[in-house]
């Protein structure tokens, strides 16, 4: 069995290279797909402690975590195909379109 450090080093791996994408990125797919790495991290942290612990909590937490990811992810894409026709791109320094 693969001990759970190398399942929480994968995660935490996954989790910085997502917040690196977020922090330096300024395209709103790429910062987008880079909140959906994080995500996947964290789902991968919980059900690898699941699995050691013997708990169900984990996994369903997981599970509870796609769900959020995939309704993230639709919402998110007509947002962005919405934006791309309007303004021809998506960059986030460009578009100030919650300005009061």
């Amino acid at each position: 069995m693969i001990p759970l450090e190398l399942y929480l080093l994968v995660s935490a791996l996954l989790f910085v290279i997502g917040v690196i994408g977020v922090l330096i990125r300024r395209e709103a797919i790429v910062i987008f797909m880079s909140i959906e790495m994080m995500l996947s991290a964290v789902g991968i942290a919980l059900v690898a402690a699941s699995r050691v612990y013997e708990a169900l909590d984990g996994m369903i937490l997981a599970f509870l975590g796609m769900t959020v990811a995939a309704s993230e992810a639709a919402i998110g894409l007509a947002i962005f195909v919405l934006l791309h026709r309007t303004y021809k791109g998506v960059k986030v320094d460009d578009i100030n379109l919650l300005k009061g």
